[in-house]
């Protein structure tokens, strides 16, 4: 039987659809750009790749310190969709905003500001799949979130290039095209969020009372104790922090990492366009072959890919071999990230989802400080970028190792929970 999404699931998919461009934007053009504004102030490659990876780092750590906090608080009743608005509304400005700036120190920081409130949303959304679906739908409503989600990008992102790659012809200038390219670009994340809040309620929640911050600190404070007890959550989030410490330092760092590897811009973003385009259909096949195989299985085979990825990174120093990498990475990218969030999702209690989600932000996106500040030092410290790059192996090994104990955890404790 065809599998057909609801119309609050549809509306929360197209969330997805929307900021994806965002994402899109900080893996392709924001580094570019960056990269031409380091190079006017006369930075040298290595210090500006070492830059961005800093800025990054420094992005997911403020959202591993807030993303708990502020979940435990948007656990509370009629408090998610709010604190998600403020969120989003402080990366569609910072977004706006950076196409104004002509300073690279001055963008940095805006860049820091946009991604932390686009990161911050992303905690939120997450915690709304237990509100918006039922726990044996999440592994393919998940699903097709990244998977429209890429798709979905491509299309602002095909405007935007072709405004700053072509702005010269109509007689713009590289400022005047990226200011039309960040508008497009935050437009969009914008609009797509619309049907989601005004269709969104919140059916998991802790009741308000009197003082709803203190509260929040509480509720946040015996969670963490109780994941401590909850062997399989917790194991499951130590393997986490590990691998998609590796994939989203990838996909923050390729572009930059391409350039500093001195590869045509052109080719450059043309390659990470294939990554979206590959990456909308493998995420749905990969989400009907779930109904047959465990999501356990499917997690640690994308586990196990990303590794030898890693390792062919070493010797990348051709334009074809990022190609390559590129469709590669596009086939098991959306996967990975769509089915470790259902899992969790499906592991976690419903009425907390906003917490344990800010938790799992932290060893998600927060946990890309490791890895590119990783590679940032061991390319500063070696001179090679390519060792900096296949140093994220070790994370993808570890990863693997802890997801295959924490998958045994779960079944033990879904057994005894069947017992009683």
């Amino acid at each position: 039987m065809k599998f057909k999404l609801t119309s609050l699931e549809k509306k929360w998919v197209l969330y997805d659809v929307g900021n994806s461009a965002f994402t899109m934007m900080v893996s392709t053009i924001f580094p570019i750009y960056f990269n031409f504004l380091a190079g006017n102030a006369g930075i040298s490659d290595v210090d500006y790749l070492a830059y961005w990876g800093y800025a990054t780092s420094i992005c997911t750590l403020l959202v591993a310190i807030l993303g708990p906090t502020l979940g435990a608080v948007a656990d509370t009743k009629n408090f998610k969709k709010t604190i998600f608005c403020i969120a989003m509304g402080v990366g569609v400005f910072g977004c706006i905003l950076l196409g104004f700036l002509s300073s690279w120190i001055w963008f940095l920081g805006v860049f820091v500001l946009a991604k932390t409130g686009y990161s911050a949303s992303l905690v939120f959304y997450d915690a709304m799949l237990t509100d918006v679906t039922e726990p044996e739908r999440m592994d393919t409503v998940s699903s097709h979130g990244y998977a429209w989600g890429y798709i979905g990008s491509c299309i602002p992102f095909v405007a935007c290039l072709g405004i700053v790659l072509g702005g010269g012809s109509l007689g713009m200038d590289m400022q005047t095209s990226m200011i039309l390219a960040f508008l497009i670009t935050a437009l969009w994340w914008l609009f797509s969020s619309v049907p989601l809040l005004r269709s969104y309620r919140q059916r998991y929640f802790a009741e308000a009372g009197e003082h709803v911050v203190r509260n929040s600190f509480q509720r946040l404070g015996r969670t963490f104790a109780e994941l401590v007890k909850q062997k399989q959550i917790f194991v499951f989030l130590l393997a986490f922090f590990f691998y998609i410490d590796g994939v989203y330092t990838v996909i923050d760092m390729a572009t930059a990492y391409g350039q500093a590897l001195g590869l045509d811009s052109t080719g450059l973003l043309l390659a990470l366009l294939v990554t979206q385009i590959v990456a909308f259909p493998s995420v749905l096949i990969f989400s009907r072959i779930i109904k047959n195989v465990s999501p356990e299985k499917i997690i640690t085979i994308c586990i196990a890919a990303y590794f030898c990825i890693a390792v062919y990174a070493y010797w990348l120093d051709s334009q074809l071999d990022f190609w390559i990498l590129a469709v590669l990475v596009g086939m098991f990218q959306g996967t990975i990230q769509a089915l470790s969030r259902s899992y969790f999702a499906k592991i976690i209690p419903a009425e907390k989802s906003g917490e344990y989600f800010g938790i799992y932000d932290i060893c998600g996106k927060g946990a890309s400080v490791l890895g590119t500040a990783l590679v940032s030092f061991l390319s500063q410290v070696t001179g090679s970028i390519n060792i900096g790059v296949s140093a994220l192996s070790v994370m993808f090994l570890i990863g693997l190792v802890l997801f295959q104990f924490s998958a045994r955890l779960n079944r033990q404790a879904a057994k005894e929970q069947g017992k009683k």
